[in-house]
């Protein structure tokens, strides 16, 4: 899930006190195996690092005269990366991707490596996040705070004109980030709607530096996509507060800075998964196998005149997909909720130090066979495991982990993602029980987002929720639309009920 952004509105729906949301969540995460509070052992644990700080052995470049920049949500903290380009010869360019150095703060087998360990995710609710790791780390001493000295670990890649990655390398470096941008104003900028951001101005070399990102996304996007990328656009549910008080949830969409910042990041996880292949390292990866449900996939293609192959076939899709988008821009969203449900979750699983363990473990959303999650160490355990991978191979050392550690991780961080998921499903939806109390009878579109023997499950969209389909769910199925009326709300039990109108 992406970060959570909080947002102000005016609105003449009701309220909720987010100290209840709150509580609300913290029994969610409670019950779903996950961690709401960390440890004394862990808060002391974090704190001690102020005064510690990382170990600064080995072989660490001084990169921080480079221009490196972030682009993130406004209000977030925890910075896991920044990125610097130049153009090559050819119409070729070298990226560079800083990821924050968080093992150099964390412990293994430490109180915060254990609390990390057991939830593997931070969790990002309707009440608020409980993040990985303790703030005074992941918001403070581990984030690549703007005008901060940080440690990193550096994925230097060499991007084709085509964009294939050509070639890359990883080291340790120092870095600097010389500027915080945001997702939405440099989207605007990039797509003329608005003034460049004041950093563009005041930072030397940074608008160049912004403009050739965008290029090279495009390029990565393009070279995934001639493989069979799907190029879909999912919504999530973002929550709007008023003096401190729920009172909308709201799309939080996609748009061209999230994307390049995605592009650039799969490229990342692709090289590192090559470099721990290259080292004769086991890894953690992040897969997503051909889709079990392709029958429901090939019948909503035909519903639109379009005849996809009998077999999983991700080019075929893709070409739907795209066709979709320009035929109908409004509705793509739903289509890609629908089709995203239908080709189900990714997993991690562990491959073996062998060139060709990984075989099986592709992921057919992204078209890509090398991926492993390594971006995001203050909010994702597999990326903490891989970056503890890199720095012992970089330092010739033995892996901290054996094969049968890392499958046990793999297996663990899938399910408390899954977990984490329905922890926020569950607290957005108690938030929106209490939106929707006193629309009891209103009538919604919506569109089957889950059929199966617990239940058949509907999005609506104003305000953004999931609910269940009490009444006349018979021959729905994920994929379709409808028309649902509200027929019962319980904020406590976090119940949304609708019939079918």
């Amino acid at each position: 899930m992406p970060k959570q952004t909080w947002h102000s509105a005016n609105s003449s729906s009701p309220s909720m006190d987010p100290t209840h949301l709150h509580q609300i969540a913290v029994e969610a995460m409670r019950s779903r195996g996950l961690l709401p509070v960390f440890s004394p052992q862990a808060l002391q644990e974090a704190e001690a690092a102020r005064h510690t700080g990382p170990e600064r052995r080995g072989d660490i470049r001084d990169l921080r005269q480079l221009t490196w920049f972030s682009i993130d949500n406004d209000d977030t903290r925890d910075l896991d990366q920044l990125s610097v380009a130049e153009p090559l010869a050819n119409g070729a360019a070298r990226l560079l991707v800083a990821i924050a150095d968080v093992d150099g703060l964390v412990r293994p087998g430490g109180a915060v490596d254990g609390h990390a360990a057991a939830n593997t995710t931070s969790v990002y609710t309707a009440a608020g996040i409980f993040p990985m790791l303790p703030e005074v780390l992941s918001t403070d001493l581990s984030s690549l705070h703007e005008n901060q000295e940080r440690l990193a670990v550096v994925v230097d890649m060499k991007v084709a004109a085509d964009g294939t990655v050509a070639g890359s390398d990883i080291y340790r470096a120092l870095v600097l980030n010389r500027a915080k941008l945001t997702y939405d104003g440099v989207s605007a900028w990039l797509a003329g709607e608005s003034p460049p951001p004041a950093q563009i101005a005041s930072v030397p070399g940074l608008e160049e530096q912004v403009r050739l990102h965008d290029v090279l996304a495009g390029k990565l996007r393009q070279w995934r996509q001639s493989r069979g990328a799907l190029n879909v656009n999912t919504i999530s549910a973002r929550p709007v507060f008023r003096d401190g008080l729920l009172v909308d949830l709201q799309p939080d969409e996609k748009n061209r800075a999230k994307d390049l910042i995605a592009d650039l990041m799969i490229a990342t996880n692709g090289a590192t998964a090559r470099f721990l292949v290259e080292k004769g390292f086991p890894s953690i990866r992040r897969f997503l196998q051909s889709p079990r449900r392709w029958d429901r996939i090939v019948a909503l293609a035909a519903s639109h005149g379009v005849a996809l192959p009998a077999l999983p076939d991700a080019i075929a899709l893709d070409r739907f997909l795209s066709a979709r988008r320009a035929a109908d821009p409004a509705g793509f969203a739903d289509l890609s909720l629908a089709v995203v449900k239908m080709l189900g979750s990714g997993e991690y699983a562990a491959a073996p130090a062998a060139a060709d363990g990984a075989n099986g473990l592709a992921h057919f959303g992204l078209a890509v066979n090398d991926y492993a999650h390594s971006t995001a160490p203050n909010r994702r355990f597999p990326d903490l495991v891989t970056q503890r991978l890199i720095k012992a191979a970089l330092a010739g050392e033995a892996s901290p982990y054996s094969a049968e550690q890392l499958t046990e991780i793999a297996r663990h961080c899938t399910l408390q993602e899954d977990n984490a998921s329905k922890v926020e499903r569950q607290v957005l939806k108690a938030a929106g029980a209490y939106l929707l109390h006193d629309r009891i009878g209103d009538v919604f579109d919506a569109i089957v987002t889950g059929a199966a023997a617990k239940g058949t499950f509907v999005r609506i969209g104003s305000p953004l929720l999931e609910g269940r389909v009490v009444r006349g769910f018979e021959g729905l199925d994920v994929g379709d639309t409808t028309r649902v009326r509200l027929v019962g709300v319980d904020a406590e039990k976090s119940f949304i009920d609708f019939e079918r109108a």
